[in-house]
């Protein structure tokens, strides 16, 4: 386990947060859909954090936010 590979994670945990938050605020959408979205960002920032612990084999390939 890597400094900048640990860097990576909290950057993409950070860019997935805001993204989220953006969408969020000032794109109306049904609380149906907005629920299901931050369900699946959810889900897919935990398979990233256990693939970055190597808790589960990669499932989901890492963006490099940090090179």
């Amino acid at each position: 386990m890597d400094m900048n590979n640990l860097l990576n994670l909290f950057a993409n945990i950070i860019v997935f947060g805001v993204i989220l938050g953006l969408i969020n605020a000032f794109l109306p959408m049904a609380r149906a859909i907005k629920s299901l979205l931050n369900l699946l960002v959810l889900i897919v920032l935990i398979l990233y954090i256990l693939q970055f612990f190597a808790i589960i084999p990669t499932v989901i390939p890492m963006f490099r936010v940090i090179r």
